[in-house]
């Protein structure tokens, strides 16, 4: 008799409590519909684990096959999904009311860098005292910041007014 495994993950061997299960061999052929005791017996006779895969089924649905070696697999492509997973982080730039259009100019071409690293950018015109009253103000530059970028982004958020700002969110245009 095997030693039951120290895996929590899965319910395996002597750990499954099921009189009868549906057993898929170490192949991937289907074997049946079997006793629990009868596949453990196979299992340990091919040296290799029974493991429950499906606990609600009816019956529930067991896999002979080498546990090691499957959480190896699955480790690797975990870790190969998550090399080519891209962190996409928010940059935010901050605008008044009152800033020239060489300033714009600037900021515009930081923004355009970001975009370009494929970062999302947040863009804030900050409003002061009785600015806030002529919000047409933050429209135009907002307008004139994103003319200044170019066509390397998309709108994510539309520009609207959030208390004292006002917001609009860029993402880098999909190549």
């Amino acid at each position: 008799m095997k030693i039951i495994s120290k895996n929590k993950n899965f319910i395996m061997n002597e750990e499954i409590r099921d009189k009868e299960i549906r057993v898929i061999g170490a192949d991937g052929s289907a074997l049946g519909i079997l006793d629990t005791k009868d596949a453990i017996k196979l299992a340990d006779e091919s040296d290799l684990d029974l493991v429950m895969m499906s606990p609600t089924a009816k019956p529930p649905v067991c896999r002979i096959m080498d546990i090691g070696k499957f959480e190896y697999e699955k480790q690797k492509k975990e870790k190969e999904a998550k090399k080519k997973q891209k962190v996409v982080t928010l940059k935010e730039i901050r605008l008044s009311a009152t800033i020239q259009d060489h300033d714009i100019s600037i900021k515009a071409s930081n923004a355009k860098k970001f975009l370009l690293e494929e970062d999302k950018v947040k863009i804030t015109v900050r409003f002061r005292g009785r600015e806030i009253e002529n919000s047409k103000v933050g429209h135009k530059i907002l307008r004139s910041f994103v003319e200044k970028i170019g066509d390397v982004y998309i709108v994510e958020k539309p520009a609207r007014q959030e208390g004292r700002n006002m917001i609009m969110i860029l993402a880098p245009k999909k190549a």
